[in-house]
């Protein structure tokens, strides 16, 4: 069985001064373009048989810097939709609402771009993409480029844990990447958070 090898997308402005950018299509930096090229040895090394992204450019020009080819664009990849907190920082939400967590306290409503989304929401949305990607493994290993909170549902829901069990998880380096397998039939995560 191939492994699931989890890419979180280069710097972004927002990612550097760390404002929440779920769906707000933020493009990456300079700095965040060469992340990109750099994952390429990486993954060419690991030959995946295919391919997702999320939607969001970010993504998709990682994927391509990369060198990832025949990429398949998956909304259900998208960040946690932030509603209300789109474009904040952590400081700024807290300021608002004192002792605020996002794994426990959730998000309020935004505009209708940005309408907002509960946590089991997302959970829902990596088990669908779980759903897509746990056939293709049995040909080799598959990579998917996404972003930061929702690589961390992932993996839990990989691990058959609640979506919540994310916030155990260290928040991926933008331009890192991390190794979802199984060990004797247990899922298991193999690596994490690797330039």
């Amino acid at each position: 069985m191939g492994e699931l090898i989890l890419v979180r997308h280069g710097e972004t402005a927002w990612s550097r001064s760390g404002r929440h950018a779920g769906r707000t299509d933020v493009p990456l930096t300079d700095a965040g373009a060469a992340a990109g090229r750099a994952l390429a040895p990486a993954l060419a090394h690991r030959r995946p048989v295919a391919a997702f992204s999320s939607p969001l450019s970010r993504a998709r020009q990682t994927a391509k810097l990369a060198g990832l080819t025949d990429v398949t664009l998956d909304p259900g990849l998208l960040e946690w939709d932030y509603g209300g907190y789109e474009g904040m920082t952590r400081a700024q939400i807290v300021g608002r609402r004192p002792s605020w967590d996002l794994w426990r306290d959730g998000v309020v409503p935004g505009d209708v771009r940005h309408p907002g989304e509960q946590l089991q929401q997302v959970g829902a949305r990596t088990d669908g993409v779980l759903g897509r990607i746990r056939p293709l493994l049995d040909d080799g290993d598959v990579a998917v480029v996404s972003h930061g909170h929702l690589l961390r549902i992932l993996a839990a829901r990989w691990l058959g844990l609640d979506p919540s069990a994310g916030r155990l998880f260290g928040h991926p380096s933008p331009g890192t990447f991390g190794v979802l397998g199984t060990e004797h039939e247990q899922a298991v995560i193999c690596a994490w958070n690797l330039a």
